[in-house]
């Protein structure tokens, strides 16, 4: 477990990017789920009950518990348009560390806070928590890449480019001329798609403002189809997450490598089903995310259990995976 914590902590501290997805798992008979946090040299998984912002934040803490506010805790608040009189009382305030949430919940109460807004609660406790992720230097200018599923939506959110032709699978034309202008909106989509993976095998700043002029074309246009309008005005309030690669050439436009460490997630679910205890629960999250690690920095997984159990000649030669991650590429 102590290592597994340390590859998320190594990874957040100096992964460029992290792709983050979930599945759904069943624990002690109840529905619960299987978060994935990763990158190019680690991944992790965390199973529990709620797929909210909230455990999104918690999880990047990566094992610390304390609750922080500081300047990025003040910033996401101010963000995600907090009363100003409430980010006021936080600021000013001389207390800016708590132990645990329940010192944090005391503090809000001492505050006189209306603790009975869960949504003002939920979004100073989110703020809190990405305080403390900050303070601990991790995800300094990570960029998070994921699906449109509102609890990956934190500080420097990509958005993978499939989110797009999803929301379009969805439409439902009811005339041909419908339809074609649907097939055309799509070609479009996916000419730009192949251009910006083209651009990022040789970025080039003198190209990315055509690049950027292209998306406003696309999604801007006026189509006479209501629905597909709405849409395409809706995917243009995005285009600072679609188009981020433009700023990062280095991050992915999908999250392939998510949707492939999850699948083995799938995979025991629908052979075993779920877990009962907590030891159980753990030691699967645990063993499958070294596995992946492994994986990824061309290890043997085989070799690093017999090394860390000490069952061959040649223990003690592989060295701590948190620090082969923490190696950045060069």
């Amino acid at each position: 477990m102590a290592e597994d914590q340390a590859i998320l902590r190594a990874g957040l501290a100096t992964a460029p990017y992290i792709s983050v997805d979930d599945t759904g798992a069943r624990h002690a008979r109840r529905d619960g789920i299987t978060t994935q946090i990763g990158g190019t040299r680690f991944s992790v998984f965390r199973t529990g009950r709620s797929k909210s912002r909230l455990n999104v934040l918690s999880l990047l803490r990566a094992g610390c518990t304390d609750y922080i506010i500081n300047d990025a805790a003040l910033d996401y608040m101010r963000h995600r348009k907090v009363a100003p009189d409430v980010v006021d009382k936080l600021a000013a305030h001389p207390e800016t560390s708590f132990a645990s949430q329940m010192a944090w919940y005391d503090h809000l109460v001492r505050l006189r806070l209306d603790v009975f807004d869960r949504t003002l609660v939920r979004e100073i406790t989110e703020a809190a928590l990405w305080g403390t992720v900050r303070h601990h230097e991790l995800m300094g200018n990570t960029v998070v890449v994921s699906d449109d599923a509102g609890q990956f939506r934190i500080p420097n959110h990509a958005l993978r480019w499939v989110h797009a032709e999803r929301l379009l699978q969805k439409l439902m034309p009811k005339t041909p001329e419908q339809t074609r202008k649907l097939e055309k909106v799509r070609d479009q989509i996916w000419g730009l798609y192949r251009d910006l993976k083209l651009w990022k095998q040789k970025p080039s700043a003198k190209e990315a403002p055509t690049l950027a002029e292209r998306f406003d074309d696309i999604f801007g246009q006026r189509t006479r189809y209501k629905e597909l309008g709405q849409l395409l005005a809706r995917l243009h309030r995005r285009k600072g997450e679609l188009l981020k690669v433009l700023e990062r050439p280095e991050i992915p436009l999908h999250t392939n490598a998510s949707e492939n460490d999850l699948r083995a997630c799938v995979t025991k679910r629908r052979i075993s089903g779920g877990t009962m205890s907590a030891d159980g629960r753990q030691a699967r999250d645990v063993m499958l995310g070294l596995m992946k690690t492994c994986g990824k920095l061309g290890i043997s997984f085989f070799a690093y259990l017999g090394d860390r159990l000490r069952l061959n000649q040649s223990a003690g030669r592989i060295p701590l995976l948190s620090e082969l991650v923490a190696v950045r590429p060069a």
